[in-house]
């Protein structure tokens, strides 16, 4: 089967038809009954239907309703997919989840456009696409990269206008919105080491690209002050609320002297200050603790949370704005939005 992106629209549609020969040759039905599936039309039964959207997929064939759609003004519906990844457990009522949430459905609204949110296993990240394949939405907005960068850059590859917030990485062919990860570690690293704090403590799972880069911020942080980075130091825990408690406790297992923890969320800190003063701890005189994310319960927490504040405002109107470029046929850059460190009394 040829590949796609012809350069011109004769080759283009040349190419589709090509493409919808191989399905109906292997569904052993016409083409114009692919045609009428890929269409949504009534008159092909859900069995044929279903059927012919696999063997789409499964060719890589690149069903285009819903640009179409959104040029003759039929469709503004934008697809918002939080994919659930078995290994972090994250759920979908995390505080930050619901502010992007919030965020996005105030920047699709401003621009007349409705939201079908949905949820898959992060390791199928093609099934992302099906809202798009099917005509549903124009568009996909994906809440998180996790570990699957490869499976982002086949989607893009397929021409699925997807946008993704999370981490700009290396060979990246599908577009990014997230915040400056690395100057927000750098920006709680500094401010934790100007308290004086000299056995800084990290917890979060580094081989999640987000997360990996706040890490390096700190690292970037420590050794600019001339310290050592202390592997010990660092504890590789999920992002649900528990982690917080279970690094605590590994941390103390170790036996490693500490002073201070950067927590990777701020549900994370919040319970990693829970769990220190259950052993006996005071927060912040003897362990200064910052977060990320700054969610609303963060300045009504005991004490108000330090934390490295993500700009979920500006990420609503800057994924909708980069996915929308997509839908028209026009390129959209990865963008990144600065961080800043909202400072409160777990850390001084």
């Amino acid at each position: 089967m040829a590949k796609t992106t012809p350069p011109d629209a004769d080759s283009s549609a040349q190419q589709r038809r090509l493409q919808m020969a191989d399905i109906a040759r292997l569904a052993g039905v016409s083409t114009s009954t692919v045609s009428r599936a890929l269409a949504g039309s009534k008159l092909v039964s859900e069995e044929t239907r279903v059927r012919i959207m696999e063997l789409a997929r499964s060719l890589k064939y690149t069903i285009n309703i819903g640009a179409q759609n959104l040029r003759m003004k039929q469709n503004r519906t934008v697809g918002v997919v939080i994919p659930y990844d078995s290994a972090t457990r994250q759920h979908l009522s995390d505080p930050f989840f619901l502010s992007m949430l919030g965020s996005l459905a105030d920047a699709l609204t401003e621009l007349g456009f409705d939201m079908l949110v949905s949820r898959v296993d992060a390791e199928e990240l093609d099934a992302a696409a099906a809202p798009f394949d099917t005509g549903r939405v124009i568009g996909i907005i994906l809440i998180g990269q996790w570990r699957h960068h490869e499976q982002l850059n086949q989607l893009a590859a397929r021409h699925v206008p997807i946008v993704v917030w999370g981490a700009q990485l290396p060979q990246q062919l599908y577009c990014t919105v997230g915040g400056d990860n690395v100057s927000g570690g750098e920006l709680a690293g500094a401010h934790l080491i100007a308290q004086g704090r000299r056995h800084i403590a990290f917890f979060g799972d580094i081989n999640l690209p987000e997360v990996g880069q706040r890490y390096e911020g700190l690292c970037r942080a420590l050794r600019r002050a001339g310290m050592p980075v202390d592997p010990a130091l660092q504890v590789s825990v999920s992002f649900l609320p528990e982690g917080g408690r279970d690094a605590v406790q590994e941390l103390l297992h170790r036996g490693v002297p500490f002073d201070a923890v950067f927590a990777g969320s701020d549900l994370m800190a919040m319970t990693s200050i829970n769990t220190l003063r259950q052993q006996g701890y005071d927060v912040p005189g003897q362990v200064a603790v910052v977060g990320y994310d700054d969610i609303e319960l963060a300045g009504y927490f005991h004490p108000p949370l330090t934390t490295v504040q993500q700009p979920i405002r500006e990420a609503g109107r800057a994924l909708v704005s980069q996915l929308l470029e997509l839908v028209d046929g026009r390129p959209a850059p990865s963008l990144q939005i600065p961080t800043q460190l909202i400072v409160r009394n777990s850390s001084v």
